[in-house]
């Protein structure tokens, strides 16, 4: 893909501990929902790229799911290597953590990034801060803690710091021709981003009745015009698990349907239908083969 020269291109690994703001952040940045986001840690389990176009550079962000660093089953395994991956892969790291905390869990992740790797340090949500007085002293301490290339404050909810964050990473793309169009928001299909929206919007309906053991199967996508036809399977781990996710009635199971169809529908600028059931498939979230079949990888 040609560019015009000096034209500026990379990758660059958004990582952090559960829960710091990563896809909150990597939406805000691409200025689209690509990633799900909820209060709940661990919402994000699949490497997520999203692309932003500007002129002169291209950002291409992986958003990775929150190193575990406590939970050991297959699933946790396969996150974990696909954040060591990431940042193997990419030109530029952002560091994600909270603004006024540095957890001994952000320094191991610290400590994974490779040697020689240039490290933005992102401190997210600053507007939660109490002592806005804080946030200067904390930068400073954190500048003596790492040799980060920029700290950049922001809060990612609202958008502030944004286009200074972008500023700074785009320092560090390498000269390069851009690896997506120009409209291109991000690889993933539509087949992955509607198992996705699904997800997240179990996470929001059930909070924390939600079991772990849950994810979401796609087992039919198909466009016919503008519309989409797409029967879904969400897979729990237990027959209890299945009933919280029904709920009385089939009230539960309604309600979480029509909301993600509605988000569909606008993130596919077309007419949905979305049929989805509740299936029970014990010990998927340790076996590896089931997790490959499913999309993990």
């Amino acid at each position: 893909m040609n560019a015009p020269e000096g034209f500026r291109c990379g990758h660059l690994a958004i990582v952090g501990r559960p829960n710091v703001g990563k896809s909150t952040l990597l939406n805000r940045l691409v200025g689209q929902k690509i990633s799900i986001v909820s209060r709940k840690a661990q919402t994000t389990r699949h490497r997520i790229t999203g692309v932003l176009t500007r002129p002169g550079e291209q950002f291409v962000f992986v958003d990775t799911p929150g190193f575990q660093i406590r939970h050991k089953n297959a699933l946790n395994r396969l996150m974990n290597r696909g954040v060591s991956q990431a940042l193997h892969d990419v030109d530029v790291v952002l560091l994600v953590i909270e603004a006024g905390r540095f957890t001994e869990d952000d320094k191991r992740i610290l400590a994974m990034i490779p040697e020689g790797k240039t490290v933005l340090l992102v401190i997210n949500k600053i507007d939660r801060l109490a002592d806005k007085q804080r946030l200067l002293p904390f930068i400073a301490e954190m500048a003596k803690a790492h040799p980060f290339a920029e700290i950049v404050p922001v809060c990612a909810a609202s958008g502030i710091g944004g286009e200074e964050l972008l500023d700074a990473a785009a320092r560090y793309l390498p000269e390069s021709a851009p690896l997506f169009g120009e409209d291109d928001m991000t690889d993933r299909s539509e087949r992955f981003l509607a198992a996705e929206f699904l997800r997240e919007k179990l996470f929001r309906r059930l909070g924390e009745e939600l079991p772990y053991g849950m994810t979401v199967e796609i087992e039919r996508f198909e466009q016919e015009g503008a519309l989409r036809r797409i029967n879904a399977a969400i897979i729990v781990d237990r027959p209890a698990h299945k009933a919280i996710v029904i709920g009385r009635g089939g009230e539960q199971l309604k309600a979480i349907a029509s909301d993600a169809r509605r988000d569909l529908e606008k993130l596919f600028d077309g007419k949905v239908f979305l049929e989805v059931w509740v299936k029970v498939k014990g010990g998927w979230a340790d076996d590896e083969r089931a997790l490959k079949s499913l999309g993990y990888e």
